[in-house]
C-alpha cells in the first residue's frame, strides 16, 4: 500500500506502458522494412535467387501476402517467423511502405532470347494473363504485378500452381496455370521478366 500511496508503482507502471510498446512503435519503419529488404532488394528490386521483387506491387496485395504469412497459410520459414509477431496495424504499416518501392526494371544485361519472348507473349495472350494482372501487367488491388518480375521465381511459381501445391487465396490461378503446357511456363516467365 505504501507504493501505492507514494505513487512509485503507478509511476512504474505507467512508464512501462508508455517505454516499452512505444519502444517497438517509434522505430522507424525504414529500420523495420530492413530485414525485407535485405532478402527481397533494398529498392523492391531483388537480386537474391527465388526471392521476388517486391517493388511496385499493390499494397492490397502485399497485406494479403503479409497476413497469410502470419497465420501460416502460406508456409516460408523466413516469412512466418518475420510476421509472427505483426499486428493488423503492422501489416497495413508495411503494406502501404512496400507499395511505395519503385517497380523493378528488367536488367539491361540480361540474355534475352527473342523466340522465346516470342511464344511467351503468345502464352500470356491465349491465358489471358492481361486480364487480370493489368496489360502491362502491373497488378491492382489484390492481383500482383508479374511485370519485370524475377524469371526464376515466376517459373517456380506457376509450376506450385499448376501442380497444386500453391493454392493461395484465389483458385483461379490454379485453373488458369493447370492448362499451361509445361514448356509454355519457361516462355511466359521469360516474356514476363524481361517485360518493359
Amino acid at each position: 500500500m505504501a507504493f501505492l500511496r507514494s505513487g512509485i508503482l503507478p509511476t512504474t507502471i505507467l512508464l512501462m506502458g508508455f517505454l516499452l510498446p512505444s519502444a517497438i512503435v517509434a522505430q522507424p519503419i525504414a529500420e523495420r522494412l530492413a530485414p525485407c529488404l535485405a532478402c527481397h532488394g533494398e529498392n523492391g528490386t531483388s537480386q537474391t535467387p527465388g526471392v521476388p521483387s517486391l517493388g511496385g506491387q499493390p499494397a492490397a496485395f502485399v497485406l494479403i501476402q503479409l497476413y497469410q504469412f502470419r497465420e501460416k497459410q502460406r508456409i516460408a520459414a523466413p516469412m512466418n517467423e518475420l510476421t509472427a509477431e505483426f499486428t493488423d496495424d503492422d501489416l497495413r504499416t508495411f503494406s502501404d511502405e512496400i507499395a511505395k518501392l519503385p517497380p523493378p526494371v528488367p536488367a539491361s544485361d540480361a540474355a534475352v532470347d527473342a523466340a522465346l519472348i516470342e511464344k511467351g507473349r503468345a502464352a500470356a495472350q491465349r491465358h489471358r494473363c492481361g486480364f487480370c494482372h493489368n496489360p502491362d501487367m502491373s497488378g491492382h488491388d489484390q492481383i500482383p504485378r508479374i511485370g519485370a518480375q524475377r524469371e526464376d521465381y515466376l517459373a517456380r511459381v506457376l509450376r506450385e500452381y499448376k501442380s497444386g501445391e500453391r493454392r493461395g487465396y484465389d483458385p483461379a490461378m490454379v485453373e488458369i496455370a493447370v492448362g499451361i503446357a509445361d514448356d509454355e511456363i519457361a516462355a511466359l516467365a521469360h516474356y514476363l521478366a524481361n517485360l518493359r
